[in-house]
């Protein structure tokens, strides 16, 4: 039977697109791997990989312009960054910086860069193009900027900052007190963390764009592979680098495919005509359980599944409303029936792992004291109010799951379905009622990575249009949350910050937020059972460790 594991333990789980755009995409497939298409099926060549997977959201390779995970997983190929977290526990480890110095102080990093490694070009990596990579980012002032711009690097401050003392030995000083470590696990991910070859880049500037024209379809990395050819919304071919400084990968070629119908994806999974399909919903991920040739893998993502109030609302800003909703989710129900390869059951606000998580509160479905709550806040026979949801699974199984129980306790909400634009839309323009979403940070596995996006808000004037902020969308402003929250970040002592972020999901519980997770993201794929090395996690994933077992 095939195996579907979450952190390394098995778990049993029980949960389209057209065969004309089926058989297309197989032999194209075939024709792009240097293969002649057959009448039947075959499988993948042994040094090559083909990987099925959504590229809707892949509009540039630029590394200071992407957005999206699917981005972030194609540039994890291509580009090193000075560290790398470890898909086994997110810890921090070497990659372009064989070692590195934390001050005394906390407000600078000294990293020792590798002498062996070159770009694709034969370039050498030096700090030069570290520190040029890092200025970039603000030069260019793009969606990953926003990572350093929220930790206080100003490009007017810049050549203070990103220090080149000699070509191996590059000293990043921070703006203000921080965490390094988490500084650090923002320039292990691609985007913020790509380090650039800048003179190749430079050789392709145009109108002072630092190369991004040129960067969007081409790449200039010192990754394993190489961006060979990228046709929008069809494929991206990566091709080995054979100059690459690490151990050279046994997969030749990787062939990302675009086929979004889970359908296909799993027809063409099962036959053999893909080794990886990440884009499965959970029925065609169900009906693929029983396939011993198959390999069903969940491991943690980021962020979280949660049912929001707006603050606005008077009804929703009195406590007692909001502590009644807590006991109007069916957790367990929800996270066994839908959720399934979509999330696992979870009630706190900070990811799993992370310094100083404490357990779940407990939550479970009891009606008879959310009526008790809402008859205390004035309520006794309920209200009316609307629900707001994607009109996708899982989030639209779930709201109807949250609709009925709230219907329980007299609450009717009207479920409001839509697009990201409509229903997101809506809650980044602080115009909702109640909404089911998925959010809260986790890309780097550090409290404030969680707390920044589901509890701070420095502004909560409408004017302040602070949206990356979910607690500004919320309209929840608490100063000293956010007190405490800036407190934990600048703490030295390791054992003091965890009991500080303790004490914040503690206060936190106190003050009844308007964000309620009941289900943390997990990524899911499937691939053939010959293929070893799989990291699934977009965020983390590599194929440099790709075997083939045939």
């Amino acid at each position: 039977m095939a195996c579907r594991m979450i952190n390394g333990r098995a778990i049993s789980a029980h949960m389209g697109g057209n065969m004309k755009h089926f058989f297309a995409t197989a032999a194209l497939g075939a024709l792009l791997l240097g293969a002649v298409p057959l009448p039947g099926f075959a499988e993948t060549p042994k040094d090559q990989l083909v990987v099925a997977t959504t590229m809707n959201n892949i509009l540039t390779l630029d590394p200071a312009a992407i957005t999206g995970r699917e981005t972030v997983q194609v540039l994890n190929n291509v580009y090193d960054t000075l560290v790398m977290l470890s898909p086994e526990d997110r810890s921090v480890q070497p990659r372009l910086a064989e070692r590195w110095e934390i001050a005394a102080d906390g407000r600078s990093i000294r990293f020792h860069l590798r002498k062996d490694a070159r770009f694709a070009s034969g370039n050498p990596v030096t700090a030069k193009d570290v520190a040029w990579s890092l200025k970039r980012l603000l030069v260019r002032n793009l969606a990953q900027s926003s990572f350093l711009k929220t930790r206080g690097f100003k490009l007017d401050a810049a050549d203070k900052l990103f220090v080149v003392e000699d070509d191996h030995t590059f000293v990043l000083n921070l703006p203000q007190p921080d965490d390094p470590n988490l500084i650090l696990m923002i320039l292990a991910q691609n985007g913020p963390g790509s380090v650039i070859d800048s003179k190749t880049a430079l050789e392709h500037e145009r109108d002072g764009d630092l190369g991004g024209a040129w960067l969007t379809l081409n790449s200039a990395g010192s990754g394993p592979y190489t961006l060979g050819q990228w046709k929008s919304n069809e494929y991206i071919i990566l091709t080995r680098n054979d100059g690459y400084w690490g151990e050279k990968p046994a997969m030749r070629r990787i062939l990302m495919r675009h086929l979004p119908e889970s359908q296909s994806q799993r027809l063409m999974l099962d036959k053999g005509d893909i080794d990886v399909a990440y884009s499965l919903q959970a029925p065609d991920l169900a009906a693929l359980e029983k396939d011993e040739s198959i390999v069903i893998q969940s491991t943690p993502g980021s962020g979280f599944y949660y049912l929001a109030v707006s603050m606005k609302d008077e009804r929703f800003a009195k406590r007692k409303v909001r502590e009644a909703l807590r006991y109007l989710i069916d957790y367990k129900g929800i996270n066994e029936a839908i959720m399934p390869y979509y999330g696992t059951l979870h009630q706190r606000p900070l990811s799993t792992g992370v310094m100083g998580q404490l357990p779940d509160q407990g939550y479970v479905l009891d009606v008879e004291k959310a009526k008790a709550l809402l008859a205390e806040a004035g309520y006794p026979d309920g209200f009316e109010t609307t629900l707001r949801v994607l009109s996708e699974d899982p989030f639209l199984k779930a709201a109807t799951a949250i609709q009925n129980t709230l219907a329980q306790a007299g609450i009717k909400a009207s479920i409001i379905s839509g697009s990201g634009d409509q229903i997101y839309g809506a809650m980044r323009d602080r115009k909702f009622e109640l909404l089911v979403g998925r959010g809260g940070g986790g890309q780097q596995p550090h409290p404030d990575n969680n707390l920044r996006s589901m509890a701070y808000n420095p502004n909560n004037a409408d004017e302040a249009k602070l949206t990356n902020y979910q607690s500004w969308r919320t309209s929840f402003f608490d100063e000293k949350l956010n007190t405490l929250i800036e407190q934990a970040l600048v703490e030295r002592d390791p054992a003091r910050q965890a009991k500080l972020y303790q004490g914040i999901q503690t206060y936190m519980d106190e003050l009844v937020m308007p964000i309620q997770p009941f289900s943390e993201v997990i990524d899911t794929a499937a691939y053939r059972a010959d293929v070893k090395g799989m990291i699934v996690s977009p965020w983390l994933s590599r194929f440099e460790k790709i075997t083939k077992t045939r």
